[in-house]
């Protein structure tokens, strides 16, 4: 290893060491942490290559350093990786919600492939994010809302709108917001889903992305959402949405503690990214969840291609506990 290999791999463990520290430190403090844990999976690959190099030009002390990050990304890792259980025996025979999810990604139009995915599916509950007035139009337009009797419509012209489309009755529907930049922000729609199994609280969840210009306001988002679960409980709780946010991020993981099973991660599918939608780039980040508490359970779950959109979207299927 020359001494300009050796340079880069004491930097590379150097600027990936703090990055670890910072995760135990100051967890989600500023927005550039915030991003590099959301990427948790991927952020520390480059110490894999430092140890194997420095194994093989038999530099034991960067191989050592390069040992700690590895265990560190392992450590932050495993818990979503090993959260797979089986499918519940009760689950067999419970009444069942199918899912859509989807962010549209502020489209002007209903994109067609939804439109062929809903007729082919035949979901019970459509969830979208990013949804505009001008989809609103499309979709009316399509005819494929008219399956749909129940709804809950918040569009707005940018990212932070919003549609509940569900075969089963919806009633008390709320749209949450936070503060933004001197005005009220869009973060959620609250509704309670009558489901053959009894009613259960569906929350349609979009954070913006944590970028520098707004990562309060998602933390602020992330925040507010982890209130109302606590507020109103867990156990009845489907949530569903564009989270902006990974097993990672402080704010999705107190979902978590306060008794959220991820649908996917349980269902063994905690590497089925969602996005970028993987026209250029392969999906490498997990963003987009479907969320339950204890009396319901995913049987299944699948992140699918989006169309119009940087997001692949959600199917899932919940089995509810009677």
């Amino acid at each position: 290893m020359g001494m300009g290999l050796l340079v880069a791999g004491w930097l590379i463990v150097a600027v990936l060491g703090l990055v670890a520290l910072l995760r135990l430190v100051a967890w989600d403090s500023l927005e550039p942490l915030i991003v590099l844990n959301a990427l948790t999976p991927i952020v520390y690959l480059p110490a894999w290559g430092v140890l194997v190099g420095a194994l093989a030009a038999r530099r034991w002390w960067l191989a050592a350093a390069a040992v700690v990050i590895v265990a560190a990304q392992l450590a932050f890792v495993l818990p979503e990786l090993s959260a797979a259980t089986p499918v519940p025996s009760w689950a067999r025979h419970a009444p069942v919600v199918r899912l859509l999810d989807a962010n549209i990604d502020a489209s002007l139009h209903f994109h067609a492939g939804y439109v062929r995915t809903i007729e082919q599916d035949h979901p019970d509950v459509v969830t979208l994010e990013e949804f505009t007035p001008p989809a609103l139009q499309s979709m009316i337009a399509s005819g494929v809302l008219a399956r749909f009797p129940y709804r809950c419509v918040a569009p707005t012209p940018g990212a932070t709108g919003f549609l509940i489309a569900s075969r089963l009755r919806l009633t008390n529907c709320q749209v949450e917001t936070v503060l933004w930049n001197g005005f009220r922000m869009q973060y959620m729609v609250k509704a309670t889903l009558w489901s053959s199994g009894g009613p259960v609280a569906l929350r349609v969840v979009h954070t913006l992305a944590p970028l520098p210009a707004y990562w309060r306001e998602w933390s602020s988002a992330l925040a507010a959402v982890d209130q109302s679960v606590r507020a109103d409980g867990a156990s009845n709780t489907l949530m569903v949405g564009d989270f902006n946010a990974t097993w990672g991020n402080k704010g999705f993981v107190a979902l978590l503690h306060d008794g959220l099973t991820d649908g996917a991660a349980a269902r063994g599918k905690a590497t089925d990214m969602t996005w970028p939608n993987g026209a250029v780039v392969p999906p490498f980040a997990r963003i987009d969840h479907v969320l339950t508490g204890t009396r319901m359970t995913v049987t299944d779950i699948a992140a699918k291609p989006g169309f119009g959109s940087d997001h692949r979207f959600l199917v899932a299927s919940v089995a509810i506990r009677t």
